[in-house]
């Protein structure tokens, strides 16, 4: 977790050293969530490039394990599928990436395989794959929802995913026309705690685009292209 109002402050008195103007908490506060959401996805693409590298079963195995460290934070593990009639459900809305799902049996629990959309006809008409309650399978049909094959599972379905990082907020109270921090209504940063001099960079620089100062923005940027290259190597 990273304190919402030390990451505040660090970009205030960076913008303010520079002489770049005051971002209000109002502006700060949806640049923090753009910053935070880039810093999540950014994971999951880092991830793939890492897997892609030859022999990076040694070379980039550090780099890995600090990334799995990270998206660790937000798993969560046998969540209720909201299922309707027909195969029909929904997985929670905080869902990001779906890790798996899972038919909760008294016999024992049976994984549910996804499939593309395109090879729902072939997995169906082939007596080798067509779907049965001891190997089920599933598709996405939209952000959030899911259809399972064969349509007679109902109920008892988990599922395991990686949720998406919780909407943060610098809460404050008007105090002789100045905005002063108050706790109680504030929501921290869940990205782990070193991430915190990430987070200052990238709403700097986004911040050097609504206040329309480019010089912010390529101060900003500069560091977070540096700091992405030293994390590379």
């Amino acid at each position: 977790m990273v304190n919402i109002n030390t990451v505040y402050q660090r970009v205030l008195t960076i913008a303010n050293k520079e002489q770049r103007g005051y971002i209000t908490p109002q502006e700060f506060n949806i640049l923090a969530n753009q910053a935070q959401m880039d810093i999540f996805e950014q994971y999951f693409y880092d991830i793939n490039q890492f897997l892609r590298l030859p022999g990076n079963d040694t070379i980039a195995s550090d780099p890995l394990d600090m990334l799995e460290e990270k998206i660790s934070i937000f798993e969560k593990f046998n969540q209720t599928v909201t299922m309707g009639s027909a195969g029909a459900g929904t997985i929670p809305s905080e869902s990001y990436r779906l890790i798996n799902l899972i038919k909760v049996d008294v016999k024992g629990d049976v994984d549910i395989q996804h499939i593309n959309k395109k090879e729902l006809n072939k997995y169906q008409n082939s007596k080798l794959t067509a779907p049965t309650l001891t190997r089920p399978f599933y598709i996405t049909t939209s952000e959030n929802g899911i259809q399972i094959f064969p349509n007679t599972i109902t109920s008892n379905v988990t599922c395991n995913y990686v949720a998406k990082p919780a909407i943060v907020r610098w809460g404050y109270a008007m105090i002789n026309n100045e905005a002063l921090y108050n706790p109680s209504n504030s929501t921290n940063f869940e990205l782990h705690e070193s991430e915190e001099t990430d987070l200052v960079v990238k709403i700097l620089a986004l911040a050097g685009v609504v206040i329309k100062d480019p010089q912010l923005y390529q101060i900003a940027a500069g560091a977070d292209a540096a700091k992405q290259q030293q994390e590379k190597q």
